[in-house]
């Protein structure tokens, strides 16, 4: 059985699937211009992608920008996501670093969900998770190929260890050479939903070959996927109106 997972105003379960854009700017009136504009773009969160930020190594400039996101934002579920260099990112810091970012956003009471990538090292993400429940915010765990699509099994397992590791949403992004690989995506995802998941997962095949993947998640079992409202934050993202008509097509 899979179990749905309720952030604030919006749950994510089998059978739905939510529309996150993301909030990129690289000064603090970049992003409270580009917050602004995203209130009325009909998303169901929003995601502050942090490693676009120059002031990331910064904690007060950090906390500074999460207290005028949220105040923005309003009621909108907030999504904290540092995504590191090797998975697609824009910054590089190190592994200490990356984890007390994660701890303060956690402990701040400003976001809804904090984003860890599994390959990590595992005693850290554990104490990670720990802390982001204890303040009641909800952990996605992700991973990021940009060069390939791992094979059915490959994605199966990482799902299923995320969820071992205590994810609350486990989530997969892979880059197809072919069309043949975003079936391997869509199989993978429908074999998690099916017969693994004890949670909703999140699962995507990134450029425009992969963009089929992006609208058919309630069908083949992925319960969010990205969209954008003047920014985009990987490859193959669709601007919210179209996918969000598109989904309803689908559905």
């Amino acid at each position: 059985m899979i179990n749905t997972v309720t952030v604030k105003n919006i749950t994510f379960q089998e059978g739905k699937t939510l529309i996150c854009v993301p909030l990129i700017g690289k000064t603090l009136d970049d992003l409270q211009t580009n917050a602004r504009s995203l209130t009325s773009a009909g998303a169901d969160l929003i995601e502050w992608r942090v490693d676009h930020f120059t002031q990331v190594r910064d904690a007060g400039q950090v906390q500074q920008a999460l207290a005028a996101i949220r105040q923005l934002l309003a009621d909108i579920p907030l999504l904290f996501t540092f995504r590191s260099k090797r998975e697609g990112g824009e910054t590089e810091i190190s592994d200490e670093a990356y984890f007390a970012l994660n701890r303060q956003a956690a402990q701040s009471g400003l976001v809804d969900l904090i984003d860890i990538e599994l390959f990590n090292d595992e005693a850290q993400i554990r104490t990670v998770i720990d802390t982001a429940h204890a303040n009641g915010v909800k952990v996605i765990m992700s991973n990021h190929d940009f060069y390939k699509t791992p094979a059915e099994e490959d994605i199966v397992y990482r799902l299923r260890r995320m969820q071992d590791l205590g994810a609350d949403l486990p989530k997969i992004a892979v880059m197809p050479q072919s069309p043949r690989d975003v079936l391997t995506l869509l199989s993978a995802t429908l074999k998690m939903k099916e017969h693994y998941a004890t949670r909703p997962v999140i699962t995507m095949s990134m450029a425009k070959l992969g963009g089929v993947s992006r609208v058919t998640g309630r069908i083949f079992g992925s319960a969010m996927t990205f969209g954008t409202a003047g920014q985009a934050s990987a490859p193959g993202q669709i601007a919210i109106t179209q996918l969000r008509e598109m989904m309803d097509i689908l559905s």
